[in-house]
């Protein structure tokens, strides 16, 4: 049984509260590791550590930081199969999906490598006579990052290569759940060259969350994780003085209209409704079919379904299991619940044979028909494989169905109509937009957030916004007295 403790000023270490949490791999049930779960003195050791690292880091040259980036981009490159196993190890996610998040984080690696690009500040000559003005961007200092269990390496690395690489030290807290890949992302990025104490890693709980957020020396925090829990990070956060960029959670919906390529629809529906056990913030949890669609459409996503195998992420399958023992009886419950509410489970994931250990957090992928909005299924966001179909009669209807959401993260729009497509980017209030494309999630070199109740601040994760929030604006005004026209000589050579 691995004790998995905390990396602090180039090193792992123990914790000293006494407190541990389980890991367990969740295609077997089996509990492999207990992880420290850090108190407030742990904590403060982190960012002590981060303190004494970034004096030094920020006055580090481009040239140096870009370099530990690259070295840093090829490691993570190299072993990323070895990443993608711990990911599946521990979140249970297939190793296929595990692959893709280790990806679409090495986009971001690669985004940061640019940073002398992103950084680059203006100037304006002559704003008065003999007085010119430029910009510059700093770093802020210290600054946590708060991660969640559905993508361990991903969301990580959506905010500690801008932020390393704008030249800030970072406190970075994976969650319990599957905190192995965040530890060795930090041992690659010290053999990359990272001055010890630039990146920390503490492992915690509420208690390391609430340290991270009342510590005077952090400066600022990047949050994902569920809604609830990211208004409090917003709130505790700014009232501590503190720049919150926090990303909450999404109930996202996909319209299809009559004349969409029914067949495209449904592989995209699969494919977004149940990747990574439907455990991701961008999934397609909604299907706002209008009519006269639906049943067809319903029927081709239950056929494509049926070849669908759920079980163990290392042998092959198309999904895995569900993270947790709890979590799987969590979204089981919405399932009873949407049932009894009345929608009709034209697939039901209860009765699924995985391809697994039978101790394993199973819940096969889940389809419901003739969902209305007030069913808790619809509401509620679940976090799991459940995909519900909402029948609407208009364009007009599906648009106003979409808006009326309390959340904002994601939508899609599945339609041959440009105009279609061109009016629903711009009505839909909604952060991220796919046009025939189920998730709609931006390159790096893009902002990812949403609106509304997925997103508590102003500036969303990675791309211009993420270079913004992890630094901040200096304008300087020169003057420089010229001895030919009279000012005082600084000891220039005498020019004729």
């Amino acid at each position: 049984m691995s004790v998995i403790g905390h990396f602090v000023d180039g090193r792992r270490t123990g914790g000293s509260s006494g407190r541990r949490g389980e890991v367990f791999d969740p295609a077997t049930g089996r509990r492999t590791g207990e992880v420290e779960l850090a108190s407030a003195a742990d904590v403060a050791a982190a960012v002590a550590a981060a303190e004494r690292a970034a004096r030094a880091w920020r006055d580090a040259s481009l040239a140096k930081r870009t370099a530990v980036l690259f070295a840093f981009r090829e490691l993570v490159h190299a072993r990323r199969d070895q990443l993608a196993e711990v990911i599946t190890a521990e979140h249970g996610k297939v190793l296929a999906d595990a692959a893709g998040e280790v990806q679409r984080g090495l986009e971001v690696i690669e985004y940061a490598c640019g940073i002398p690009v992103a950084l680059r500040g203006g100037f304006s000559e002559n704003v008065s006579t003999e007085v010119d003005s430029y910009s510059l961007r700093q770093p802020l200092g210290v600054v946590a990052v708060i991660s969640p269990f559905n993508f361990p390496v991903m969301v990580p690395l959506w905010f500690v290569p801008v932020a390393v690489a704008a030249g800030n030290a970072v406190v970075l807290k994976p969650s319990e759940k599957d905190p192995s890949a965040a530890l060795l992302l930090a041992e690659w990025f010290v053999e990359a060259g990272l001055p010890a104490g630039v990146l920390n890693v503490v492992n915690g709980d509420k208690e390391a969350v609430d340290a991270l957020l009342e510590h005077p020396a952090v400066r600022a925090v990047s949050f994902v994780g569920s809604t609830p829990v990211a208004r409090y990070v917003y709130q505790r956060g700014t009232a501590t003085g503190k720049r919150v960029q926090a990303l909450g959670g999404a109930k996202n919906h996909m319209v299809v209209l009559p004349d969409a390529d029914l067949d495209l629809a449904a592989d995209a529906a699969v494919n977004a409704g149940f990747g990574s056990a439907g455990e991701r913030c961008m999934a397609i949890s909604a299907l706002v079919a209008v009519e006269p669609v639906a049943d067809e459409l319903v029927a081709r996503i239950a056929r494509r379904m049926a070849g669908l195998r759920t079980g163990d992420g290392r042998r092959g399958c198309d999904m895995g299991p569900l993270v947790t023992a709890a979590h799987a009886a969590r979204v089981r419950s919405y399932v009873d619940a949407g049932v009894a509410a009345g929608a009709v489970p034209v697939v039901d994931g209860r009765d699924v044979e995985p391809d697994g250990e039978p101790d394993g957090f199973w819940l096969g992928p889940t389809l419901f028909d003739r969902v209305t909005t007030d069913m808790s299924i619809y509401t509620d966001e679940i976090f799991g494989p459940v995909l519900s179909v909402l029948r609407v009669d208009s364009y007009d209807e599906a648009v106003a169905l979409v808006n009326a959401s309390p959340y904002g993260n994601g939508t899609a729009i599945f339609t041959n109509d440009g105009g279609a497509a061109r009016r629903f980017q711009h009505e839909v209030e909604v952060g991220m937009v796919g046009i025939n494309v189920p998730i709609p999630v931006p390159m790096a070199y893009y902002s990812f957030g949403g609106w509304k109740s997925s997103l508590f601040g102003d500036l969303h994760a990675h791309g211009a916004d993420g270079v913004a929030f992890f630094t901040r604006g200096k304008v300087v005004t020169s003057r420089w007295l010229d001895p030919r026209h009279g000012g005082v000589n600084l000891g220039f050579p005498t020019q004729t």
